[in-house]
């Protein structure tokens, strides 16, 4: 198996090296980003492991540089400590997995290994429902190629519709997604969220897309129309 370890710190990028060949991977090093970048997309690796801090480009854009490619080689991201932010932001940008400096060899060719094992099967990372679409990783939202401000509660509702594409959602399970399960509010909030996805994503460009079932609750239709 042949990976890529994006990393700066030369030692740390040089013991990486040392203990991934022991354990028969074939193993190139990088040491800034705009090389890790280059090499990602001119080479057939099987797996990559990239630092977030680099020089030139860090992790975070080389990730999402190689998804928007529909490059989907498994990535194991190393994030420093307490790095709660980075973590999440990483999976967001299609990372499939992340490690914490300082780590255990041990522990990061069982992660390895894992990734491995699952392969590199297609997952986009952005959410979309014919033309609209839905980066979570920098909340973006667009329809077509027109982009829409969108508060962050009315992105979180649109995020879990586009997640539930062509399935009916009750507004209990709104709720409890997008609010919370102690939320004491008036449920009606629903509606009025609703209503402004309706405004900004809808009407404004002839379409339909957030249908209400009468009784049941609402569907984002799959072909976003």
């Amino acid at each position: 198996m042949r990976v890529l370890v994006v990393e700066d710190e030369k030692r740390l990028a040089a013991g990486l090296k040392t203990g991934l060949e022991a354990e028969g991977f074939a193993t190139d090093v990088a040491l800034n980003g705009p090389d890790g970048l280059w090499m990602a997309r001119e080479n057939p690796y099987d797996a990559i492991v990239l630092d977030i801090m680099l020089p030139g480009l860090n992790g975070f854009e080389i990730c999402s540089s190689l998804r928007r490619e529909g490059r989907w080689t498994p990535i194991l991201m190393l994030t420093a400590k307490d790095g709660d932010l980075d973590e999440a932001e990483a999976l967001d940008l299609g990372a499939d997995d992340y490690l914490t400096k300082p780590f255990s060899h041990v522990v990061l060719v069982a992660r390895l290994r894992a990734l491995l094992r699952r392969g590199a099967p297609e997952r986009p990372t952005i959410l979309e429902a014919g033309d609209l679409g839905l980066d979570p990783g920098s909340r973006k939202v667009s329809r077509g190629a027109t982009e829409v401000e969108l508060t962050a509660r009315e992105t979180s509702l649109l995020e879990f519709l586009l997640r539930r594409k062509g399935d009916v959602v009750s507004k209990r399970q709104i709720l409890e997604h997008v609010w919370d399960d102690d939320f004491m509010g008036d449920p009606n909030i629903v509606e009025v969220y609703i209503g402004h996805l309706r405004n900004k994503l809808d009407r404004p460009f002839g379409k339909a897309s957030i249908e209400t079932v009468r009784g049941a609750g609402y569907r984002l239709e799959a072909d976003g129309t």
